[in-house]
Formats: structure tokens, sequence, C-alpha cells
């Protein structure tokens, strides 16, 4: 080599980034194949700026939802049916008057909440719970309401969405809401048990699918099986096990994410009349180790996921991240684990997952994730102490 360019190379070989050791993801439960490269265990990577957290509020019993208000504070729920405002100097409310009654047991509750697009001149939110039907039954429900003025109370409280069968068993309700101008976005699970999973790939029932309505709770003429009526015609996309997570990306398209079973939780795409083949496919198997279905992860008309985890994450809610904080995180996934818990962040290349990294792994259940008016990150932990937290750049 010529000894002149000895000290250009020194000098590109400085500035190149160090090597980051791959992501230990665990052993798989299945050896399922991917569909393609880089739909799972993508390449580790680590930001410019690792976050700090610093802790807001405890003491909230089981929060489920978190969003952030134009004035700095926050609104959360707690499973067992409250809804509470966080100061932004972490001071807890009583529970806000009027919020429905819900059928808190196992995974029923309080669940979502979110704010309208014209939150600031309406005060309309939307509230997602387990309704009590009678008889020990329940269904995934979503309100919408209008928060008062001095946070206190809500009024106009009413039902837009009443998932149909009703079911007995209070188990995965899905149940995250996304309001846009024009249309209501609602997610719902399968209820678990064996003859209720099966119903995912009945799109004249409500279970395991994404719903999209109107926000009165009208059905758009073009969802996919309006024609059909009844309950179909509130159906966009079906064969969804427990869908927990659900925003629109920056192009806006709705993406999921959705719980699997041991193995095999998904990031989906969302498309019209889409079905994404639970329970008749998945890259995970049953907790008894037996096999999903037909055994395979791939099948004829089913909609792949663009990315799944086998182990688990055991994915909450998620964002897609815009704000002025994280600069190398715009437009990046930033996703809630509850086991092995802390915060998932995906960075995304032409529709594809091209690289992972993983912030508190394993110190906390994380149920919902925000995104507040200066770009902090919040997080809300699952815990009968359950923490609100927010994450700003640090070293």
């Amino acid at each position: 080599m010529n000894p002149l360019l000895l000290p250009v190379l020194a000098a590109v070989l400085a500035a190149a980034p160090a090597a980051v050791a791959a992501w230990d993801y665990g052993t798989r439960n299945t050896d399922l194949a991917p569909a393609f490269e880089g739909q799972t265990r993508a390449p580790r990577i680590e930001s410019a700026s690792v976050p700090v957290r610093a802790v807001i509020a405890t003491g909230l019993a089981h929060p489920w939802a978190v969003v952030a208000l134009p004035d700095g504070g926050y609104l959360v729920t707690e499973r067992a049916g409250t809804l509470r405002h966080v100061s932004a100097e972490g001071t807890v409310s009583a529970p806000v008057a009027g919020v429905p009654e819900v059928l808190a047991e196992r995974q029923g509750g309080l669940l979502d909440v979110a704010l309208g697009p014209d939150f600031g001149a309406s005060r309309r939110l939307w509230l997602t719970y387990s309704k009590p039907l009678g008889g020990g039954l329940s269904a995934t429900a979503a309100a919408t309401a209008i928060l008062s003025d001095d946070l206190s109370a809500l009024s106009d409280v009413r039902d837009i969405f009443v998932q149909a069968p009703p079911s007995p068993t209070p188990m995965h309700y899905g149940s995250r809401i996304v309001p846009e101008d024009g249309v209501v976005w609602i997610t719902t699970g399968e209820h678990a048990s064996d003859g209720e999973r099966v119903l995912a790939q009945n799109p004249d029932t409500t279970f395991g699918k994404v719903v999209r309505l109107l926000p009165d709770g009208g059905v758009p003429a073009d969802n996919p099986f309006a024609d059909r009526g009844g309950a179909a015609a509130q159906v966009w996309s079906l064969g969804h096990r427990n869908l927990q997570g659900a925003a629109l990306a920056p192009d806006g398209t709705l993406w999921t994410l959705e719980h699997g079973p041991k193995g095999g939780d998904e990031l989906n795409r969302i498309g019209r009349g889409a079905n994404y083949g639970w329970p008749v496919v998945s890259y995970g198997e049953n907790y008894d180790g037996s096999p999903v279905g037909s055994g395979g992860a791939h099948g004829e008309g089913f909609t792949e996921p663009v990315y799944f985890w086998d182990p688990v994450i055991a994915p909450g809610g998620f964002v897609f991240y815009d704000g002025a904080m994280f600069p190398d995180w715009q437009g990046d996934i930033l996703a809630a684990s509850l086991s092995p818990g802390g915060i998932v962040r995906l960075v995304l290349k032409d529709g594809r997952v091209a690289g992972e990294e993983r912030f508190f792994y394993g110190e906390a259940r994380v149920r919902d994730i925000a995104v507040a008016p200066d770009g902090a990150v919040i997080a809300v932990t699952d815990a009968e102490d359950g923490a609100l937290w927010r994450l700003t750049p640090g070293g």
C-alpha cells in the first residue's frame, strides 16, 4: 500500500461506526421458515442518543393506555375502570366521572383512550372497554365522549361499537382505537377459547377483526363487506388473534401489532378485506406445544406479516415516532413490550423492517407508548403500582 494513504485510511476507520453485536433473540418455538428475508430477527441497531427515563407518576393501578394532552398533561386508563388525568408535574387526579361501566375481569376493563382529531376545539375523546352484557357475557366496545374543560368529567358518553356476538370469555379483547378525519379504526380480539377463535375467519362476526366505522358508528360505504350488512359491514380485515397495538403510518396506512400464541407476535400493514390467517396459520405454536391450525405459517389467500417475533415480545401499544427530541427516530416504530418487557424500536425501509433496537429490556411490563407535544416519549407500565415514564435524549 502507498504509505501516503495510511493516514487517510486511519481517518476513515476512526469515523466508521463500531460493530454492533447481534441481539440474542432467544430460541424459537417453531422452525417455520419466514416468507422473505428480514421478516424476523432484524439486525441489531443502536441509537445516536440513548433515552433517559424520568418517572413522572406512580401508583397507577394496571394502566392500559396513555395519551398526551396539548397542555402537557396526560390521560391514563386504569384497567379496573378508572380514567385519570396526570399533570405534567406528576399529580394524579381523582377518577374522571362518567366513564362507562366495565367488566373488570382477567384481561377485561377500561382499555384504550384516544383524542379526536379536533380535540382542541371539541374536547371529544374515544374509549374502548369490555362491556358487561349480563349473564357473564361481555364484548369489546368503543365509546365517544366529551371531556370537561376542568378535566374532571365526561359527558355525552355513547357507544359507537359493540362487538358481536358477546363472549363468555374475558380474554383477548384487542381494543385499540384510532380516530382520524372521517373514520374510526377499532381492533378486536377473538376471546381465546377454542370455540371462539375460529370466528376470526368468519366475516359475519367482529371477533379477531379490524373494524372501520364512521365517527357516529355508521358504516362507510367502501368497507369491503358493507353489502352483507350486520356485523360484517363493520369489518375491514380479518384473521387476527389479539390486536393490542394500532397506529397510522406517516403515509396514512393503518398498521397493527398482534399477540401470537407461543411465538408468532406480528406486525401487520392492514389492507382492505385482507385475511391475516389466524387461527389457520401462525409463526407460533399453541401453549401446549401443538401446532396451530394447519401447522404451517403460510397459506393461499392469507396476507403475510411484515415482521414477526419468536419468542414473543407480547406487544402493547405503539407509535410511529414524529417529534423533535429524537431526530434519528423519525418514522420509526416504538412499541411497548410486556414480556420480556421494555420498549422496542423498529427501523423501516421500503415497507420492511431493517433493524431492531431494545430499551429497558426486561425491566418492566410496558403497556402503551405515546409522544408528547415536545417530542418526549411517554410510556405506562402494567403493574399494581404502575408508573408513567417520560423519555428524553441522554448520552
